[in-house]
């Protein structure tokens, strides 16, 4: 199995892993994909391995051969020792030399088996955060024999859902924290009570040359957690968050929009409700909307209005989303587009189908404001927040002949 992330997503992929039992290797790269750390570099700009047996997670990491985040995490454990290169290299004979020294480790009772499977944990889910974040790039699958020794297998799907609610979180702290790379800086410690007390703690790692992902890992914690605790005081002013002074690692969330375009939604569904919602929704934080009712409509006006994101009904009786999104594919003028495809299935097959027909993601109904938003600027980024500012929520959308601006 081997393809592009535009085609079949990290998260698909992992599920067919599981669904299938499978054991073997799946290899991505990103080769210059925009970065929350920094502009792409035009090359190779990461890759990673991820080890299945039977379908769970045995192991996942970059292939940099570095062991910086080991090397964190066992200081968050209290363990303080030098990895370099060289010594690891001669300690770690293994494939992957980060899950190899950290076996080593274990054999040589630095670590305690307790502490190596937290570690191991950890480690797998700063992967799958990356990985998921990812909408460019290769993967290749292929099956062979099971990573060994085993520490211990990881199940899929809770990972996945427990990934994927820390990437949905992850958008309610921008703009304020933009990146997990960004360096937090303690620039004002003139509070009271517990609050001072805090950043006084703090301010021992948030002195603007750690990023919040090794703070996290120095604090036995994960990087989504230390965000949300630093972001009222980054909303305060009391700590500025830093740009990363050398932003090598990958991190693909980030808005692909021009900052001075309003991102365009083109929202195609028989349902007057959904529409009603999602132009709401979406007009409230800032988006230019339009809705159709008619799939056979919705073809020939694409052309005019040009969007930047389509949503789309599967279920719908004029013409089936499958079918729409097909079409919509074969213009050279939407091969890029993203469209995510709207239903009330949850099936993976359906998502498969989806994917079949040129659909860049998937979103089951019901939704709420959350799930819609954080979808949108995933792909599109966040609206211009002078527009933002500029529309009252009470204002009426107009719905005439299943079109509304």
């Amino acid at each position: 199995m081997q393809g592009e992330l535009s085609e079949l997503d990290i998260r698909s992929i992992l599920q067919l892993i599981e669904l299938g039992q499978r054991t073997g290797e799946l290899y991505v790269e990103a080769r210059g994909v925009p970065s929350m750390a920094g502009p792409a570099m035009g090359s190779v700009e990461a890759a990673w391995l991820a080890f299945f047996d039977s379908g769970q997670l045995v192991y996942a990491g970059t292939t940099n051969g570095h062991f910086d985040r080991l090397q964190d995490h066992l200081k968050g454990q209290g363990i303080q020792l030098d990895l370099t290169a060289e010594k690891a290299s001669e300690l770690a004979p293994f494939n992957s030399p980060e899950y190899g020294l950290l076996w080593t480790l274990l054999e040589r009772r630095v670590l305690t088996p307790q502490q190596g499977r937290e570690i191991l944990g950890r480690l797998i889910e700063e992967t799958l955060f990356e990985l998921l974040s990812l909408h460019q790039g290769t993967f290749v699958f292929r099956l062979g024999y099971a990573l060994s020794p085993q520490l211990t297998l990881f199940e899929i799907t809770p990972l996945l859902t427990r990934v994927t609610q820390q990437l949905q979180d992850w958008h309610q702290l921008q703009p304020h924290i933009q990146s997990l790379r960004q360096c937090p800086l303690v620039v004002d410690l003139a509070t009271t009570g517990k609050a001072q007390q805090r950043l006084k703690r703090l301010a021992q790692w948030a002195d603007g040359q750690t990023p919040l992902t090794q703070m996290a890992r120095y604090l036995s914690r994960d990087s989504l957690s230390v965000a949300k605790a630093l972001y009222p005081y980054v909303k305060q002013g009391a700590i500025q968050m830093m740009l990363p002074s050398n932003p090598t690692e990958p991190f693909a969330v980030s808005p692909t929009m021009p900052l001075d375009a309003v991102p365009r939604i083109v929202c195609i569904d028989d349902g007057a409700t959904i529409r009603q919602t999602v132009e709401d929704i979406l007009n409230r934080h800032g988006y230019e909307v339009t809705s159709l009712a008619n799939p056979l409509k919705a073809l020939s006006l694409l052309f005019q209005l040009k969007p930047d994101l389509i949503l789309c009904d599967i279920a719908m009786p004029e013409l089936e989303g499958y079918e729409l999104c097909a079409m919509i594919r074969q213009a050279a003028a939407f091969r890029d587009t993203p469209i995510v495809m709207l239903t009330g299935k949850d099936g993976f097959i359906d998502r498969i189908r989806a994917r079949m027909a040129g659909a860049t993601d998937y979103l089951t109904k019901p939704f709420g404001e959350h799930e819609l938003t954080a979808l949108v600027e995933r792909y599109v980024g966040p609206a211009i927040r002078a527009r933002m500012r500029s529309i009252k929520p009470s204002l009426p959308v107009n719905i005439t002949m299943g079109v509304s601006r």
